[in-house]
C-alpha cells in the first residue's frame, strides 16, 4: 500500500527550506536542487508539488506572510482587555520584525520586496498581504480614534497606509544598521503616541 504524503505539510517544509536558503544566500541563491536537499526530500517531491520555482516562491512568500499575520493575531487575542491603542501598537511593533529573533525573516521578506519589484506573482502576493494588513490596521485606527480630541479627525485608512510604510522603512532601516532595534521602536511608538494628540 503507498504511502499517504500530506501535500500541505511538505509545501510548507519546502517553504521553510526557501526562507533558510534565502536568508543565508538571497533569493538568487535558491536552486530547486539546494532546496530539496535542505528540506530532505527528493527533487521530484519538490516537483510534484511546485511546478515552476516561481511558483515555490509564490507560495513561500504567502507562507512568510501568514506567519506574520498569525503572530500578530496571537499578540492580539493573549490581551483582550487592552484598548485598541495598544493593540495597534502591539501589531505595529509585530510587523516591523524589529525584534532580534524575527532578524532572519526580515531578511527573507526583504529579499522578496527586492524581487517582487521585477516579478509579477510576487508582487500580486504581496499586494493581497498588504491589503489584508491594511483593512486590519484600518479599523484598529478608526477603533483607537474613536473618541479623541483632535482638532483634525483622523483618516483610519490613511493613517493605517502610513504605519505600513513606516514600520517596512524601520525594518529596512534597522537590517541595514541605519537604526538600532531601539531606535526604530522609539521611532515607531513615538508615531503611534503623535497619532492621539
Amino acid at each position: 500500500m503507498p504511502r499517504q504524503v500530506d501535500h500541505e505539510s511538505r509545501r510548507r517544509l519546502i517553504a521553510e527550506a526557501v526562507c533558510d536558503l534565502a536568508d543565508e544566500h538571497g533569493l538568487e541563491g535558491v536552486t530547486l536542487r539546494d532546496v530539496a536537499a535542505r528540506a530532505q526530500v527528493s527533487m521530484g517531491a519538490v516537483q510534484r508539488c511546485f511546478r515552476t520555482k516561481e511558483e515555490m516562491l509564490v507560495f513561500a512568500l504567502g507562507y512568510i506572510g501568514e506567519r506574520i499575520g498569525e503572530r500578530v493575531r496571537a499578540r492580539l487575542v493573549r490581551s483582550p482587555a487592552q484598548s485598541a491603542g495598544t493593540a495597534l501598537g502591539l501589531a505595529a511593533t509585530e510587523i516591523s520584525l524589529l525584534r532580534e529573533e524575527h532578524r532572519a525573516e526580515a531578511r527573507v521578506w526583504l529579499a522578496f520586496v527586492a524581487q517582487a519589484a521585477v516579478n509579477e506573482a510576487l508582487a500580486g502576493t504581496l499586494r493581497a498581504n498588504q491589503a489584508a494588513l491594511q483593512e486590519a490596521f484600518t479599523r484598529l485606527v478608526a477603533e483607537a480614534g474613536e473618541g479623541a480630541d483632535r482638532a483634525v479627525p483622523l483618516d483610519p485608512q490613511r493613517e493605517a497606509r502610513r504605519l505600513l510604510a513606516l514600520a517596512d522603512g524601520l525594518t529596512t532601516h534597522v537590517l541595514v544598521g541605519h537604526l538600532t532595534p531601539h531606535e526604530a521602536h522609539d521611532v515607531l511608538h513615538a508615531h503611534l503616541a503623535g497619532l492621539w494628540e
